[in-house]
């Protein structure tokens, strides 16, 4: 049987194109971007060319477009950058966090580096943005909020432009991981109040191991890694040239097809959530599935069976990858971070199924049939 990949959160497979514009500087074009004669200078041309690429879509300034490894470096370098160099000595953040964010926030609790608040969570998941603002108006030292744009394991999205707003009244510094959106939603950085937004190529086609930080010109910070002065003396290492240039390529392909791409993937989430509705009784739906939502993604609970105990460890038998929450926190299944606190229901299972523009209902045909013997 073909595989069937839902799990399209947790990464996506590399586009045809992509590949293709990142070859030549996989074999010919190999100069170090540090290196002066032209073999280098060409490399260098092509990484600003993409940094141009990259500001142009987010509307932003190319000096505010930094190439990482991905979305763990983003955070953790912009959460410890506020703490150390900003002057930050209270963090508010939420129990719902993607870990790059939660353990760098606990890392910085437990060396009194700075305190920590947790903002309260509505019933159906969202962020409760009166308690955000209460927490704000509370808070004594300058303070940075550090909260999801959308969750990678229920999909809620929060209002980045009401976060940002809230924050620019009580002063407050504002990271906002966009990794599940960057490269599925159009963004306007010029006329959003957020100083730090993250981004990761393998999210939206492009390869691993590429990825951005925003950094708002209006704010200064030291490098989280030291060494040479690559990225404007910001991230020290040799670029990660073809990741550099995926991810420009990544973010033009999907930026041209998100209309369409949005529309259909929505298409396929919909689908799916009608037919377990339909043949699954006592079914469940985490977050706030087609209110403010990832079209991309749908968190289902299922009633605790015996047999729905070994749930995805028989879809995998059957060729099927969907995840129990979030890929991030793979190997042993802890049970997810998310879910405990948004339903903490120890009679349901869940599975976080993803979806790409690669998946047809078929597909979702054939998970349903198979959920329908498993569960």
């Amino acid at each position: 049987m073909k595989r069937i990949y839902f799990d399209n959160a947790a990464t996506t497979s590399l586009d045809p194109l992509i590949l293709e514009a990142m070859m030549p500087y996989l074999t010919e074009k190999f100069g170090n971007p540090s290196s002066i004669y032209s073999y280098g200078r060409e490399t260098k041309m092509a990484i600003e060319q993409a940094r141009k690429t990259v500001a142009k879509i987010l509307n932003a300034h190319p000096a505010e477009i930094f190439f990482t490894s991905g979305g763990t470096e983003s955070s953790n370098t912009a959460i410890t950058a506020s703490v150390k160099d900003l002057g930050c000595k209270h963090i508010i953040t939420s129990a719902i966090e993607h870990h790059a964010t939660l353990h760098t926030v606990n890392y910085l609790h437990s060396i009194d580096a700075a305190k920590v608040s947790y903002v309260k969570l509505l019933h159906n998941g969202h962020i409760d943005l009166e308690n955000l603002e209460k927490l704000l108006a509370s808070a004594e030292e300058k303070t940075l909020v550090t909260l999801l744009h959308a969750n990678n394991e229920i999909g809620n999205i929060v209002d980045i432009v009401a976060v940002g707003n809230l924050c620019k009244i009580y002063n407050a510094v504002f990271h906002c991981d966009t990794v599940q959106t960057v490269g599925h939603f159009p963004f306007d950085l010029r006329n959003t109040p957020v100083h730090f937004i993250t981004g990761s190529a393998h999210k939206f086609h492009g390869p691993k191991g590429a990825g951005i930080l925003y950094i708002n010109e209006n704010v200064r910070i030291k490098p989280f890694v030291h060494g040479g002065g690559q990225e404007r003396n910001m991230r020290a290492g040799t670029e990660n040239l073809y990741g550099i240039v995926g991810f420009a390529k990544a973010l033009e392909l999907a930026t041209a097809a998100h209309v369409e791409d949005s529309a259909y993937i929505s298409g396929i989430k919909k689908y799916m959530y009608d037919e377990l509705k339909k043949y699954i009784s006592g079914v469940g739906f985490n977050g706030d599935v087609f209110g403010k939502s990832l079209y991309t993604l749908l968190s289902v609970s299922f009633p605790k069976t015996e047999k729905s105990e070994m749930l995805l460890f028989n879809m995998d038998i059957h060729n099927i990858c969907a995840s129990g929450g979030s890929a991030c926190t793979s190997g042993a299944d802890q049970g997810s971070h998310v879910i405990r606190a948004v339903n903490n229901n120890p009679n349901q299972v869940t599975v976080r199924f993803s979806f790409c523009k690669h998946n047809t209902s078929a597909e979702v045909d054939t998970v349903v049939a198979l959920l329908l013997e498993m569960v």
